[in-house]
């Protein structure tokens, strides 16, 4: 299953829109250099200049110093403010700050922080020569019509192998998956190679357990919870896929173990990264549900594929004006699919999988629903490491010994006028002081 999903992923595709990360797969090794790159770094891409819809310089500005306030507190903002976050994050992380708040988001600035010198190390060892000649035959598969992985030689290449190649050392049970490249490729365009390679091992480990194992068993229980959902939210679609044998794994597993970089406009796949990172799986989920309904949400759109292959190149083939990002992503969030309803399906497909399945059982427990539930781990890990536990003492005292009862002194009848006289000592010279009486002079 797993080597047929890989196939399926390396398949070459139309030749697309340069603006977008469409057609990643072509053997090209890049056009001339008289062509100019936009803005994302694609050579005669369409983004040379901000589309219909953008955001004006000056919202942008504000957003960035919302960005920079929040990111200076981090702590602060996400124990205290973490709904603003998530509405940021929805609306889109400026450019030019997300290298900062990437790391952030998915925790790997602590992991690295907590790391201190792995990654160089990893680098530096010699890896699996069977991993090596794998990764590098795909290297230059990924993003070949951008200006940093057009040549063999340069840095973007060469980062993405060391980054690969690092992952195989530190997860060799794991080993390297095709789905990894172009996921590791988008990485290096925003982040030096080490602070890419911890966002990695973020969103291998914490987001999406067990989708690039040997085995993918997370993505087949994905594939079956997905249909759940399109079952209940689209149902007319569902029964269109049921009728014509379009399965969920001939269309998820490249949207989802991708993260959509191979399947969308490159600045809508940054705005689904965004949310990704902060809201964590559900949003691929709904980005998948509103794909699906976009390409055959009409009765007209359903009769014009009859067929598996007509679905299939429907589903490949939306239009790109509704892909693009400030039209696509408000209908992403609006879609009704909450971390409760999937965890609810999750449990409902886990119990139905069949005990005979190869490989080891998903275990969906270990996926983390977004920033906050990583920063609240990291928060957990940090003070339970930190803070060394007290081992009680027993203390045995010896039983005290049992003292007499304090009787009170008997005065009735006494005098005190003499402990208030002066105390005995050498006469004082000079005539004596008359005696002046007190109300402590008692006479009986």
């Amino acid at each position: 299953m797993a080597q047929a999903l890989g196939e399926d992923l390396v398949q070459t595709s139309e030749p697309q829109d340069d603006s977008s990360s469409l057609g990643s797969d072509s053997e090209l090794s890049g056009p001339g250099p008289y062509r100019q790159a936009d803005r994302y770094g694609f050579i005669g891409g369409s983004s040379l200049e901000p589309g219909p819809g953008y955001p004006p310089a000056d919202l942008i500005r504000q957003r960035e110093m919302k960005w920079v306030e929040m990111t200076s507190h981090w702590e602060k903002t996400m124990s205290r403010r973490y709904k603003k976050v998530k509405i940021q994050c929805r609306k889109g992380i400026p450019s030019a700050l997300r290298a900062r708040c990437w790391p952030l988001l998915c925790g790997a600035q602590v992991r690295q922080k907590n790391s201190p010198g792995m990654y160089q190390e990893l680098a530096e060892a010699p890896g699996d020569p069977q991993w090596m000649e794998t990764i590098g035959r795909d290297l230059h598969r990924q993003f070949p019509l951008h200006e940093m992985f057009v040549s063999p030689q340069g840095h973007g290449q060469q980062g993405l192998l060391q980054v690969l190649k690092a992952y195989t050392l530190y997860r060799p049970e794991q080993g390297y998956c095709q789905a990894q490249g172009p996921v590791a490729a988008v990485l290096l365009m925003h982040l030096p190679p080490e602070e890419a390679f911890w966002c990695l091992v973020q969103i291998c480990e914490v987001y999406l357990p067990g989708y690039y194992g040997p085995h993918m068993e997370a993505v087949q229980l994905d594939a079956e919870v997905f249909m759940a959902l399109l079952r209940r939210l689209l149902p007319r679609i569902h029964k269109h896929l049921q009728q014509v044998g379009v399965g969920p794994l001939l269309y998820l597993p490249e949207w989802f173990l991708c993260l959509f970089a191979r399947s969308l406009p490159f600045p809508t796949v940054l705005r689904i990264w965004d949310a990704f990172l902060s809201e964590g799986a559900k949003v691929l989920f709904r980005v998948g549900l509103t794909l699906v309904r976009l390409a055959l949400g009409t009765t007209e759109q359903r009769m014009a594929c009859p067929g598996l292959l007509e679905t299939l190149g429907a589903l490949r083939a939306i239009p790109p004006a509704q892909l693009q990002e400030e039209v696509f992503m408000p209908q992403v969030h609006g879609v009704a699919v909450s971390e409760q309803d999937l965890q609810r399906e999750t449990r409902v497909q886990l119990a139905r999988l069949p005990k005979s399945s190869p490989g080891p059982p998903p275990q969906p427990q270990a996926r983390l629903p977004g920033a906050q539930a990583i920063f609240e781990a990291q928060q957990l890990a940090g003070a339970q490491g930190g803070a060394k536990p007290e081992i009680p003492r027993i203390v045995v005292q010896p039983p005290e010994e049992p003292r007499p009862p304090r009787r009170k002194p008997q005065t009735r009848g006494k005098t005190f006028h003499g402990l208030l006289t002066r105390p005995r000592g050498p006469p004082i010279e000079g005539t004596p002081r008359p005696h002046r009486s007190s109300f402590l002079d008692t006479r009986f």
